[in-house]
């Protein structure tokens, strides 16, 4: 994957971050990109999830769809956190300001930001307004749009957002960074409410249990990215199903897996 190796978006991403940064570049990439109503136009998704899944062309649509927008998810958002977290960065994610890369899998190889930002002029007062155009600006409309084609939950997809955010937080609060800005990322992830008053989507997207028969505690989804209603797919790890699989579910995948 090509990425901001001599960009001006390399600063951002530096040592171990290094590779978070591949997903992010500029006007200069020579790669063909699609605008945001391309990338999602319904013709164009199913051509893209065959590509992805070409065994499960006749598959369940709501997990092609949940397991495709995983790709999406894992690719911008942990990049955007990370340039955000380490260095005080705000990046132009908004939908109509990015346009998309596609491999030849038919998934999301990059996304070509229209400029490479700027530091924050005034510091963000939480969470929510650090983050307000990765999640409000891009991923709630690109949900809102997949969820309308296939008639999926929300709550599907934005728990595999959360599987990520929760992750790549829990990295960098590893990391000697400012302690302010940890907080206000955690902020999305302990706060049922938003400041407006509204719903927080990725309230409790991971919890840490225990799990019957097993030593300490485990990682795991609010809700199931449902992946396991294609043919041959199992579980996930962190499943909230995992001690209790869902009706008809083939028991015989967990013990291969």
């Amino acid at each position: 994957m090509v990425g901001p190796v001599n960009s001006p978006l390399a600063v951002l991403f530096p040592g171990p971050l290094a590779p978070l940064g591949q997903a992010l570049v500029l006007a200069d990439d020579p790669r063909p990109a699609l605008s945001w109503d391309e990338y999602l136009e319904p013709e164009r998704l199913q051509a893209n999830l065959l590509r992805f899944l070409p065994e499960h062309g006749e598959g369940d649509p709501r997990a092609r769809v949940s397991l495709w927008a995983k790709y999406h998810f894992l690719r911008l958002v942990p990049a955007v956190v990370a340039a955000s977290l380490s260095s005080d960065w705000r990046l132009p994610v908004c939908a109509s300001e990015v346009a998309v890369i596609l491999g030849d899998d038919g998934l999301p190889a990059a996304f070509r930001l229209a400029d490479a930002g700027q530091p924050w002029v005034h510091a963000p007062r939480h969470g929510f307004e650090r983050f307000e155009e990765l999640f409000d600006g891009h991923i709630d409309p690109l949900i809102r749009a997949l969820c309308a084609q296939v008639k999926l939950a929300p709550k599907v997809l934005w728990s595999s957002v959360g599987h990520y955010y929760e992750w790549i937080v829990g990295e960098l609060a590893s990391q000697p960074l400012p302690a302010q800005r940890i907080v206000q990322a955690r902020e999305w992830l302990e706060q049922s409410c938003r400041p407006d008053g509204f719903r927080n989507p990725l309230h409790d997207s991971i919890s840490y249990v225990a799990r019957p028969g097993l030593e300490g505690v485990h990682r795991q989804r609010r809700h199931c990215c449902i992946r396991y209603r294609l043919p041959g797919k199992t579980l996930c790890g962190n499943c909230p199903h995992i001690d209790k699989p869902p009706a008809g579910y083939d028991m015989n995948l967990a013990s291969k897996a």
